[in-house]
């Protein structure tokens, strides 16, 4: 399906919040294209990751949606995204992290995550879906799988995942 070949039609890029995802650009640059990201990218800046996730990576990002962050009880949001919350934001969303570029396909039922924040997601697979489970209990499904950057994949996901510190 895709021009070159490489990664199973990943080239040509993904819809994601109605924007097309361009696998020759950065992880943020495509979530900033993304109207259902817009809150995840005002965190991203507010906790000053904006540079970390421009970098050579690469990264695998499990992205929630603007819906997901509506899920947090309210104020969450406005309180993180807080000068003085900048630790617990930057804990949070380095909780959604792992280095190394990991496509669906690669990702395992049982399997082990360890994020850049430390802590670990568990992968849950189950009727060709997959889900994280979080240090808090938490479920969180991958809703878009395999968005290519070229520093990483972004997998966009359902639910805001939460780490136990």
């Amino acid at each position: 399906m895709s021009a070159s070949g490489s990664m199973a039609g990943s080239s040509a890029g993904v819809m994601v919040g109605g924007a097309m995802m361009a696998p020759n650009k950065d992880i943020v640059t495509n979530a900033l294209n993304s109207k259902d990201h817009t809150t995840l990218v005002t965190a991203v800046k507010a906790a000053g990751l904006v540079p970390t996730l421009q970098g050579a990576g690469p990264f695998t990002v499990f992205a929630p949606t603007n819906e997901a962050f509506q899920k947090l009880p309210a104020g969450t949001v406005e309180s993180l995204v807080k000068p003085e919350n900048k630790q617990q934001l930057t804990t949070i969303l380095t909780y959604h992290v792992v280095p190394g570029r990991y496509l669906a396909s690669d990702l395992k039922d049982g399997q082990k995550l360890t994020t850049v924040e430390g802590e670990t997601l568990t992968v849950m697979t189950m009727g060709g879906s997959v889900m994280l489970h979080d240090s808090k209990g938490g479920m969180s499904t991958v809703t878009i799988p395999n968005v290519v950057s070229s520093n990483g994949v972004t997998h966009v996901v359902d639910a805001v995942l939460m780490p136990a510190r």
